[in-house]
């Protein structure tokens, strides 16, 4: 007797015609035909059915204060920086809380059950913190919320910042964050990196930095980052954020880089919604895209993901928490136009993150967490293309969102959600 079963479904993988099912939370069966009663028993008509979606990369004690003070009329980085610093005297921890917990319940709506987000620690009170704390606490049945202790000010460069982050680590945020390229010179920078890998070797927490997002190509923390990672035996616990300036980086020196980032084991998040928005905004003509090298990673099997960043704050003024249309701008950006590049697109917002996040029971496979997503696309290209619906969210085996198909989605002849031919056509 299974608590939940999902028949004739369809998996990243390309297997179809599989049922899944799940017992006391857990994915205990998975196969063709399965037999056995079920509690409930949902018909997936050979739809996707994908391990939930996954943000690495988000600033949540900022989500949804677009405006407040003021817009950013520039869409520069610092115009941002600076808006968001007239806003942290003004904020209550009741506010952030509120925004915080709008934004999960509409991360849920889009199947984004794991999210790892940086707070703003460069604030003697450490307000975000003492919320954000508050938020994954709330939101812990549903939400895998990762805290990351981010000087947002500059590790050196703010007055404090060095023991106000011990201080939230030491309140249970549980990663240790960074930002060399905003110190004051790119020695501090450097510096910044080697003291905030030693904390989190010496604390046995992951490292996750805001590294050279910048258009600068001469901004190179991330060699000194993955210097770090390996001196300090810290591979695989490592990532580099953003790395815009590697767009901007000659090819000589890049060919060099990309080496050592894989030899040291440090994966990398890109944020194409923002850093595509953000990025370039010095240049005239041509633009440089803002994006890091993403697929240039890949062939050197280094992990990467693909993060949302920001939702209506002072650095981006759209969003609506949508991995899908995450991967579609990381897609374009990218030129990751193949078959198999579009399917790891789809990788991008889902194992990628999840393996940089360290989630444990992740994934479409017995024995792990039921956590799944069934999604109105025939494959992970399609639900791409479609930003497909989330006709149901299942979080340890229970349905906890749910959508009615969307009649008009436009598919392949012949597959599951394809359009009747005699309602096409003059009427």
């Amino acid at each position: 007797m299974f608590d939940l079963k999902l028949t004739n479904a369809t998996l990243p993988d390309g297997r179809t015609g599989i049922d899944i099912g799940v017992q006391d939370g857990r994915i205990a069966a998975i196969e063709p035909e399965l037999g056995g009663d079920a509690a409930e028993t949902i018909d997936a008509a050979g739809q996707l059915v994908s391990p939930p979606f996954v943000d690495c990369h988000f600033h949540m004690d900022a989500t949804l204060s677009l405006g407040l003070p003021r817009y950013n009329e520039s869409g520069l980085l610092l115009e941002g920086i600076q808006i968001w610093g007239e806003l942290k005297p003004l904020l209550t921890q009741e506010a952030v809380i509120q925004r915080a917990l709008d934004y999960c319940d509409l991360a849920v709506s889009q199947g984004l059950l794991a999210i790892r987000t940086h707070v703003d620690i460069c604030d003697e009170r450490l307000l975000g913190v003492e919320a954000l704390l508050e938020v994954k606490k709330q939101v812990a049945p549903y939400i895998d919320l990762q805290l990351v202790a981010f000087p947002q000010d500059g590790y050196f460069r703010s007055p404090g910042a060095v023991d106000l982050l011990k201080r939230a680590l030491d309140m249970g945020v549980d990663v240790v964050g960074g930002i060399p390229h905003f110190e004051r010179t790119m020695a501090d920078g450097a510096a910044s990196v080697k003291a905030l890998c030693e904390i989190a070797a010496e604390r046995g927490l992951l490292v996750d930095l805001h590294c050279d997002e910048t258009d600068d190509p001469l901004s190179r923390h991330i060699e000194t980052l993955a210097y770090e990672t390996q001196r300090l035996g810290l591979s695989g616990r490592v990532n580099g954020s953003h790395l815009t300036s590697m767009h901007s980086m000659d090819n000589y020196y890049v060919s060099k880089l990309l080496p050592l980032m894989a030899e040291a084991g440090v994966s990398a998040t890109a944020n194409p919604l923002i850093n595509i928005g953000i990025q370039g905004r010095h240049d005239t003509y041509p633009k440089r895209r803002g994006m890091t090298r993403i697929p240039e990673m890949l062939t050197y099997g280094i992990t990467c993901a693909f993060g949302h960043d920001c939702v209506m704050d002072p650095w981006y003024s759209l969003g609506q928490g949508d991995m899908l249309e995450v991967a579609s701008m990381g897609l374009h950006v990218g030129q990751m136009t193949s078959r198999d590049a579009m399917r790891t697109c789809f990788d991008l917002v889902t194992k990628g993150p999840a393996q940089i996040m360290h989630l444990d029971g992740y994934g479409i496979e017995i024995g792990n967490k039921a956590d799944m997503v069934l999604l109105q696309a025939a494959d992970p290209i399609e639900a791409i293309r479609l930003k497909a619906t989330r006709l149901a969210v299942i979080k340890s085996g229970k349905v906890i969102a749910s959508a009615p198909r969307r009649e008009s989605a436009l598919s392949l002849p012949g597959r599951p959600n394809s359009v009747d031919a005699s309602r096409v056509g003059p009427r």
